[in-house]
């Protein structure tokens, strides 16, 4: 009797083992693994010890409202061998689920077709809205009128300007509203030979790029598909002028980032990135510690705003995936989560691409953490105004060779070495190799 029940209390437990291997297995093969493309680091190539922190926070919320789902990552690849790894996923057909998209690599990408068009899946989700986002940034993800991904993280670029030095001038800091007039007259005051030796030793601006002008004067070099070019605008050569008209306040001296970084410098543009990780601690106290800063617009053209390049980081979805809902759902979760896009603002250094993020109390609150009280926080009026304003450079299949072709034949002429109307009509004529067909 003895053994019956033994034997009994036996088969009982083999029949629930039996049972809970039957549901493992079902719940496993209803379950699906999404896998996701990423890089270790920031896309804006400064310091990040965050680099994972937004992702895990996101598959973790991800994974508890949809229990079916997992979501799988590789660490450990870095920015710079990103596109590589992507490639060799591309080649072997294994490409991500969901995928971050190098700026430079989106038009590639789009037009090899391995990006699923989200146009539909925007379309017939009740729970998106697109005007969400500032636009601009959205526009980043689009490939001839259709979107292709969507914006993850902002950075707009920003004219830093050293306090202390225009203080000691008896100027003040310009508003944000500001002009080139504006910018070239302080530049006159501020460029000087200020220990009597012969050698002007502080000056008004470092790095000013000939596009930062041509983009604040309300031109720009392509159309957004990369099929025409456009160097013989006025407002371009206008720019490129104007350019070379402030060279020449510094009398032939070429100034350095060690005469910005030792505060000899007023102004000097710079990525939002930049702002926000070296006005915080600890990487404040390895920059900038002599002289108090801040940003503010970059200066407007004659014919423009106070306009910058915005860059953006991109996620798409693969056009091969077969796990299209759970793949929308997740990029949602990445680009159109406020609490998501609140933790851009938390552990990265860019800016939220959604509106009512950005504009938001809790995003000036963060932006002001680790901050001095004596130092003024970038207010979100201002970042939400070159955040609408800001300008998108359409990055073409070939606009990494045009540019470097475009940046040698314009530093020949700021340089004095060419003629400037002749030289973009020439310059004109040979972007057309380059161009999207």
């Amino acid at each position: 009797m003895i053994r019956t029940k033994k034997n009994l209390f036996m088969i009982l437990i083999c029949i629930l083992l039996l049972g809970v291997v039957i549901l493992y297995s079902y719940n496993a093969s209803r379950s699906e693994t999404l896998e996701i493309g990423v890089f270790v680091g920031s896309n804006w190539d400064v310091a990040n010890a965050n680099s994972y922190t937004i992702m895990d926070k996101a598959i973790e919320r991800f994974e508890r409202q949809n229990p079916d789902i997992k979501v799988h990552y590789y660490s450990g690849i870095p920015k710079e061998d990103y596109a590589e790894w992507l490639a060799g996923k591309m080649l072997i057909g294994k490409m991500p689920d969901v995928f971050m998209v190098l700026e430079d690599d989106f038009n590639k990408l789009a037009s090899m077709g391995e990006l699923k068009d989200l146009s539909t899946l925007m379309s017939r989700d009740a729970g998106f809205d697109k005007e969400a986002y500032y636009q601009t940034v959205l526009d980043t993800g689009t490939y001839y009128g259709k979107q292709y991904a969507l914006p993850y993280e902002a950075v707009p670029n920003l004219m830093f300007v050293n306090k202390t030095l225009l203080q000691k001038e008896g100027i003040s800091v310009p508003d944000n509203d500001w002009s080139w007039e504006d910018l070239y007259a302080i530049c006159t005051k501020v460029t000087k030979d200020t220990n009597h030796d012969g050698i002007l030793d502080q000056y008004g601006l470092y790095n000013y790029h000939w596009t930062e002008a041509v983009y604040a004067n309300g031109a720009s070099l392509f159309d957004k598909d990369g099929r025409q070019s456009f160097f013989t605008d006025e407002r371009v050569e206008e720019a490129i002028k104007f350019v070379m008209k402030i060279e020449g306040v510094n009398k032939g001296n070429k100034v350095t980032q060690e005469d910005f970084d030792n505060g000899n410098v007023a102004f000097m543009p710079l990525p939002f990135s930049e702002y926000r990780t070296y006005k915080t601690y600890p990487y404040r106290i390895k920059k900038y510690t002599n002289f108090q800063w801040d940003c503010i617009t970059l200066p407007a053209g004659s014919e423009g705003n106070n306009t910058s390049e915005i860059n953006t980081l991109l996620i798409g979805i693969s056009a091969n995936t077969k796990k299209e809902a759970a793949a929308w759902a997740f990029l949602k979760t990445l680009t159109y989560d406020k609490d998501i896009q609140m933790d851009v603002f938390r552990y990265s250094q860019g800016a939220s691409v959604l509106k009512n993020v950005t504009q938001s109390k809790e995003a000036e609150e963060i932006l002001q953490q680790d901050m001095e009280e004596s130092e003024k926080v970038i207010d979100t009026t201002l970042l939400n105004r070159v955040l609408e304003e800001g300008i998108i450079v359409p990055k073409f299949q070939n606009y990494t060779e045009a540019m470097a072709v475009a940046e040698n034949d314009i530093n020949q002429m700021i340089e004095g070495e060419k003629s400037i109307e002749s030289s973009l009509k020439i310059l004109q004529r040979s972007m057309k190799r380059y161009l999207a067909q």
